[in-house]
């Protein structure tokens, strides 16, 4: 039902004017009739620029996170295999060893050690040593034996360095025995006078002889590399020989008296740095 305008006016009163768009009745008109006209547009269609908004923060997605997460995991997973794989056949490459080899380690023993001169001076800050000692090593392997780089060797009393050494590189075969004659001396060596009195009222010394070197094994044909390792022979007490006044003959010598023999029992370690295990 659409609107109607009825005039309401009674006879010889004049109708208001009914606006443009609107019905009497308040209504719109229909179809657009009655509408205001639009202004016309001359001289084309103007350009509008577009204004820039900034491109709001997205966060990673959660799949890109747990695939990365994934892929550490993986890799940590197969590197800890592989270690476990190397782990488990050195195991079996060393039993294979010790079943056809059954190899035992060498031994060192100081058998004799002679102190020849031990002198502290009057400050007791400079000390002068010299002694001779003999080192027997000895291999009970049948096919294994072991190369030896140069070793340097120390004398300690009371934890002070009295007397210094080496000995050059050598091979212990097989089944064999070395003995290594060694010399070791030192000449006012600066000391600490705290040290020096407590030596200097001693007549026996304990010593501590220490032998450091780099040891590699050869098994056949298969040569390993050389490890460090720290010789220690212990239980040694040592002590300036008497002197015996004897009337001079010229045609008369004497002979030096043999080094007194001990049987110093010596423990080989190995060294990484500062720590021997």
């Amino acid at each position: 039902m659409g609107d109607r305008s009825y005039n309401t006016s009674t006879p010889g009163q004049t109708a208001l004017p009914v606006p443009p768009g609107r019905t009497l009745n308040g209504g719109a008109a229909p179809n657009g009739a009655g509408a205001a006209p639009k202004p016309a547009v001359h001289g084309g269609p103007t350009r509008v620029v577009p204004q820039y908004r900034p491109k709001p923060y997205v966060p990673p997605s959660r799949r890109y996170q747990r695939s990365r997460r994934n892929w550490c995991c993986c890799c940590f997973l197969w590197i800890t295999l592989v270690l476990i794989g190397l782990c488990f056949l050195a195991a079996i490459a060393a039993g294979v060893l010790y079943v056809l080899y059954h190899p035992r380690k060498p031994t060192f023993n100081v058998t004799s050690l002679r102190l020849e001169t031990f002198n502290v001076s009057q400050a007791a800050d400079l000390i002068s040593a010299r002694m001779d000692f003999t080192v027997t090593a000895r291999n009970p392997n049948q096919k294994i034996s072991f190369s030896y780089g140069d070793v340097s060797i120390s004398a300690n009393s009371n934890n002070v360095d009295v007397a210094d050494g080496s000995i050059p590189a050598f091979v212990l075969e097989p089944n064999n025995v070395t003995i290594q004659r060694v010399s070791l001396s030192s000449s006012g060596r600066s000391i600490d006078p705290a040290d020096g009195q407590g030596l200097s009222k001693k007549k026996s010394y304990p010593l501590e002889i220490v032998l450091d070197t780099k040891a590699g094994v050869k098994i056949g044909k298969l040569k390993s590399f050389k490890i460090a390792i720290r010789v220690t022979c212990t239980g040694i007490t040592a002590s300036l020989p008497k002197v015996v006044s004897i009337a001079p003959s010229p045609s008369a010598k004497l002979p030096p008296p043999p080094p007194p023999s001990i049987d110093a029992k010596c423990t080989p370690k190995i060294k990484i740095l500062s720590w021997t295990f």
